[in-house]
């Protein structure tokens, strides 16, 4: 069984996750945006033994702190999809704009593509392409939990935001009505920021993506 905690980092408050396997201890971060130390912190308390570190895609609160936690652990950086190369290769260009330190480029050991699988221990999370918000963004999806974490496409009452380069507003649309929605009423998820939801809780009642929004 898969169990997760969320420990939010830097100031945009994005939500990294610790997610393990119950029966080996072993697991991944999804999303290390940075501050590493205290993600190590979390991760030992936790008891988790750390195998990989997982991207939803390239942006700097998502993905900023994974080259400096692979140099410490040794461990691959895996995903997002290739087509946000360009947005791992300018974390530190985003990081001068935006006004934060200590966030690095990052080139991952392996990008991933619709229909891969990742192992979580003796669990597996499924790959699912979801372009829109960035080009290469991916959501990680366990079907026996009815879990997924979706980074930037979707949060409770709001989806991603489809004004930086590359992004495509109908792509994001078509990413959560065609793909999302059809995993289930039922699934949980893990949004990049902000509280947890479910994929019919939004599919009823999300301006921008609900029953009455089309």
């Amino acid at each position: 069984m898969l169990r997760y905690k969320i420990v939010p980092v830097t100031d945009l408050m994005q939500n990294c996750s610790i997610v393990w396997c119950d029966e080996t201890n072993e697991g991944v971060l999804i999303d290390p945006g940075g501050e590493p130390d205290m993600l190590l912190k979390a991760v030992k308390d936790a008891g988790v033994e750390l195998k990989a570190l997982y991207l939803t895609h390239g942006h700097l609160d998502h993905a900023g702190g994974a080259q400096s936690l692979r140099e410490q652990l040794g461990i691959p950086v895996i995903g997002p999809g290739k087509a946000d190369q360009f947005w791992l290769e300018s974390i530190e260009d985003q990081c001068r704009m935006y006004g934060l330190f200590g966030l690095r480029n990052v080139d991952p050991d392996r990008w991933l593509e619709e229909g891969e699988t990742v192992p979580v221990g003796n669990e597996s999370l499924k790959v699912i392409a979801t372009p829109g918000h960035t080009p290469g963004h991916i959501v990680f999806f366990h079907e026996a939990q009815k879990l997924a974490w979706v980074g930037d496409v979707l949060f409770s009452g709001s989806i991603g935001r489809t004004d930086f380069p590359q992004s495509n507003h109908m792509d994001l649309i078509n990413s959560i009505t065609k793909k999302l929605w059809l995993l289930g009423d039922e699934v949980k998820f893990i949004p990049g920021h902000g509280p947890e939801s479910t994929f019919g809780r939004e599919r009823q009642s999300n301006p921008f993506v609900g029953e009455n929004a089309f």
